[in-house]
């Protein structure tokens, strides 16, 4: 049994294997490159075994590493679309602190990122068909392995000698929905030259349909989070803001947003007019409305759930190779390659206008119904505008096609005795191919609307330029009232393409009994690498301009080589006393020199104190640093959409300073919240200035595995990581917070980032760049306890992995410690997280349980319910616990059949998320799963 620690459970096959003749064998283990003793780590490192990885009913190892308490489904396939260019990803967040802080390894080397301007390693290209363990270190990596393993490291090990042939595939299916997914993979290696070679070749698929909100009965349903009618919050005549206990919002079925409508809609003398299906007008249904905000239920209300995916459309394919070769009897030549292709889609809302954008249609449009054109009249109005979702103009449709190469060569050995070495080269490449169906090219479709009618009865489009080059004229009243031929005027298809590509040399050596002290042997590795990052990312060139309806993205290329040299050491100080029956201290360093910030050093020590044979206790602390990745530094100024309140709507006022700060720059004392943007348009980007992030973390711990329960031990380790200088870029709240938050009046430095409109004071623009400003703290204890024994027969084997989240801090600006956001406990970081794992095998019979815990959460951070702590009538989820199951048979003959049955009680969603978000990404949201998996080896 793997188990998370500096040691392993005295049953552990891979120690059993590490002892040949009596004389324990020594082995590199992942956080060290000196080679140790059995399986004994110097850091504490939960291990995995990829036959428990492969063994599911999930779509890629990703998605199963991310049910990890160490880790955050920050990216997993579910959530993964809320960006442009992101769909089919699944990155690895440890601690919840970013995936660009995770350091993805394959075989102790670094691999070729995923994402362009990133060093974030998509797992969906890691082979599963070779995949022998994951072994996942927190904290004090950098020292060892470079830079970005600030949170930590996660090492995909690979099997070394293939033999055979070895067929998987596996098929799935959920139970009240129509998701599917299935996987094949096909493995086959020999030995050559007497045994002196070896050579191997896998080619794997895995792919799953899309699945849309709507086709769930839990998800199906709209729901909206609604302003409260008996809330009764109010100010007293001091100003001091006072809270009833009566939650400010409730949240309601069948409910959203009334101010758009994909049938048309506008707002005349305070009235909202729609549109029917035949074009002509009529008042809209508002059924019941709540506040200020343009939010009704059981109305006609814009359901947005129709436009939401819970899983995406994907496919993979990949082909590895590897082979190796004894050149001598203490060289062996190694070289691997593979290819992998993936394929992830993400649809997404129509183009839709509203406010600021909403449409104008004049009076003598030719597709006016007379019902319309008499309104107008009426109140003597030349034009109308109209808010529209235009769901008639087609979802607006992602693809994203990656293709990631890659190759290794490089030898291994020992250049005497004592003496070992490695030297290898990787290149590594991934381009990504990024479509953008149905973009509304705005200009087009301005003309295609303003449709006027010829004296022969002919419908044009006025524009007699746009007529000549084939303009169509479309109606925008009522449902599905766009006709083909207008979509294809007004709609493109944009293409993009990103390439990343990566060249690491690295050289090593290493000897684990330089000389001898008393308490025994001193270790030492030390080493060079060079490694270079380029990435390129070219955005469509009509769609950069910003005439079209996605997102105006700027051409991005940045690259940068770095310089390192490292080295190791372990000193065992004591052994044989009482107490003591071994003592030992580690040490790392690693200096660096950046193309881009210069110099850079990460350290590392570490105790490592074997009590007796049952109790060893040890500790780490390392400092390391982060250089900012390409996208950080070169990033482009790209149009963006922001999520924002106005802090100075009236009802967002909460101080008297603040009241005083927002007359100061203009904003009248009764400015209201009347129609607010659900979006505010603003530029995001990189800064060439940036230094590099600080990271001090540490860890203390134990393992415990007592000689009178054979088989069973135990593991716990305090962990705490603490990073400065993050770079971050100021959320556009906080822009805004600060611009009016200053006793001292305006802070010009942030009002200067924010544009308002110079007459009605709303807000048009806010501007946001990286910054190294921010801070992060981490802490929390890992727990592993585990149990083999024999019973019924046959063998049980159980694991459980837990941890405690003491507190998870976000500084949004460090000079400002008192000012922070504590999220522990809250949702995407639940206080306690564990999984127990319980196999059982008898004779050909294997069966397992896997239950998943995750603790109650808050949906609000203590920090915003101190200033008003009744927000919602859903204040948290409650705790959450899903069950796998499987069953097998091994036959004879080769042949091994399994089924299994994922999330078996079938947990609904906690409250009424769809499961697609950042934060709730780890909650299953395809429900009960059904899968069947067969494999043959021979």
């Amino acid at each position: 049994m793997a188990v998370a620690v500096a040691a392993v459970s005295p049953v552990s096959a891979q120690a059993q294997a590490a002892v040949v003749d009596g004389v324990p064998e020594r082995i590199q283990v992942t956080g060290s490159r000196i080679l140790r003793e059995g399986a004994i780590a110097p850091s504490p490192v939960t291990v995995i075994s990829g036959r428990d990885l492969v063994e599911t009913g999930a779509m890629n190892i990703g998605e199963v590493l991310n049910t990890l308490p160490s880790l955050a489904a920050t990216f997993s396939l579910a959530n993964a679309g809320r960006s442009i260019g992101t769909a089919g990803l699944s990155l690895l967040d440890l601690r919840s602190m970013g995936a660009s802080r995770t350091l993805v390894l394959v075989d102790g080397r670094r691999h070729v990122a995923s994402s362009a301007g990133s060093a974030a390693v998509d797992t969906n290209s890691i082979p599963t068909a070779w995949l022998d363990s994951v072994e996942i270190i927190t904290g004090g990596a950098s020292a060892v392995y470079g830079a970005d393993a600030v949170t930590g490291v996660v090492n995909f090990k690979l099997k070394k000698d293939i033999q055979g042939f070895d067929l998987q595939a596996s098929k799935g299916y959920a139970d009240d929905n129509p998701y599917e997914n299935q996987k094949v993979s096909l493995s086959f290696g020999t030995n050559f030259a007497g045994g002196r070679g070896n050579v191997a070749i896998a080619a794997e698929y895995a792919g799953q349909d899309g699945m849309n909100a709507t086709q769930r009965r839990l998800t199906r349903t709209s729901y909206m989070a609604v302003a409260n009618p008996a809330n009764g919050d109010f100010r007293n005549s001091d100003g001091v803001f006072i809270n009833d206990g009566i939650p400010d919002r409730i949240t309601v079925a069948n409910a959203g947003w009334y101010d758009s409508a994909t049938a048309g809609n506008f707002l005349l003398n305070g009235d909202w007019y729609i549109f029917n299906p035949d074009g002509s007008v009529r008042l809209q249904n508002l059924g019941t409305t709540y506040g200020n905000i343009e939010h009704c239920s059981n109305c006609e209300f814009l359901n947005l759930r129709e436009y939401q995916d819970l899983q995406p459309g994907f496919n993979r394919q990949n082909v590895n190779m590897k082979a190796n070769f004894d050149l001598t009897d203490s060289i062996n030549l190694f070289a691997e390659g593979k290819y992998v292709r993936s394929k992830g889609s993400n649809e997404g809302q129509p183009s839709f206008f509203e406010y600021r954008t909403a449409i104008g249609i004049a009076r003598d449009n030719a597709f006016l119904d007379d019902s319309m054109a008499a309104l107008m009249d009426a109140n003597g109005l030349e034009t109308i505008r109209i808010h529209r979702f235009q769901k008639d103009a087609g979802r607006r449709f992602e693809q994203n096609t990656r293709t990631t190469s890659r190759f290794v060569i490089g030898a291994e050995g020992e250049l005497s005795a004592d003496w070992g070495f490695e030297s290898y080269l990787t290149h590594g490449e991934t381009t990504l191919e990024q479509v953008n169906y149905n973009n509304l090219m705005r200009t087009n479709f301005a003309q295609s609307v303003d449709a006027i009618a010829l004296d022969n009865g002919d419908i044009v489009c006025r524009d007699t330029t746009a007529r000549a080059f084939g303009c169509v004229p479309t109606s925008l009243f009522g449902d599905n009232a766009i006709n083909q031929a207008a979509r294809d005027w007004f709609n493109t298809t944009s293409y993009s393409h990103s390439t990343i590509t990566q060249t690491v040399v690295n050289g090593s050596i290493n000897n684990s009994s330089v000389f001898e002290l008393p308490a025994g042997y001193v270790g030492f590795s030390a080493g060079v690498e060079y490694r270079k990052e380029r990435s390129e990312s070219v955005p469509d060139r009509f769609a950069a301009t910003g005439a079209t309806f996605l997102n105006s993205l700027q051409y991005m290329r940045g690259e940068f080589d770095v310089k390192e040299a490292f080295t190791e050491v372990s000193i065992p100080l004591l052994a044989d006393l009482p107490l003591i029956q071994d003592l030992a201290f580690d040490a790392a360093v690693r200096y660096a020199k950046y193309s881009t910030i210069g110099e850079a050093t990460s350290w590392k020590t570490g105790l490592d104190w074997t009590i007796n044979n049952a109790l060893r206790v040890r500790a780490t602390y390392s400092e390391a640093l982060r250089a900012p990745n390409i996208s950080e530094l070169f990033g482009p100024q790209n149009q963006t959409f922001f999520s924002v309140i106005d802090p100075c709507a009236t009802t967002e006022r909460q101080n008297q300073t603040r009241v005083n700060n927002c007359a100061a720059i203009g904003i009248a004392p009764d400015f209201p919240l009347n129609n607010p943007p659900s979006t505010v348009e603003g530029v995001s980007g990189g800064n060439p200035n940036l230094r590099a992030e600080k990271s001090d973390s540490y860890t203390v711990g134990f393992v415990y595995q007592p000689e009178f329960i054979r088989g069973f031990s135990v593991t716990a380790d305090y962990w705490s990581i603490e990073i400065d200088d993050a770079i971050a870029a100021i959320s556009a709240q906080n822009i805004l917070n600060r611009c009016v938050d200053s006793a001292s009046g305006p802070n010009t430095q942030f009002c200067n980032l924010v544009q308002r409109d110079p007459v009605a004071q709303t807000l048009q623009r806010i501007t946001s760049v990286v910054q190294n400003v921010a801070a992060q703290t981490a802490s929390g204890v890992d727990v592993e306890l585990g149990y083999d024994l024999d019973g019924l027969g046959g063998r049980f084997n159980t694991k459980l992995i837990g941890t405690w989240l003491e507190s998870r801090k976000t500084f949004s600006f460090q000079d400002f410690p008192n000012e922070f956001i504590e999220n522990a406990g809250v949702v995407g970081d639940a206080t306690w997280q564990a999984n127990l794992t319980v196999n059982y095998r008898y004779d050909a019979w294997s069966a397992g349980v896997k239950t998943r815990y995750i603790d109650a959460v808050s949906l609000f951070t203590s920090q915003s319910l101190a200033i008003n702590p009744d927000p919602s009538d859903i204040m948290q989820y409650g705790s959450y616990v899903v069950t796998d199951i499987r069953l097998g048979y091994d036959f004879a003959n080769g042949i091994k059949l399994a089924l299994g049955m994922d999330n078996v009680f079938n947990r609904d969603l906690p409250g009424v998320t769809t499961g697609t978000t950042a934060e709730t990404g780890l909650y299953n949201n395809i429900g009960r799963f059904y899968y069947t998996s067969l494999s043959y080896a021979f």
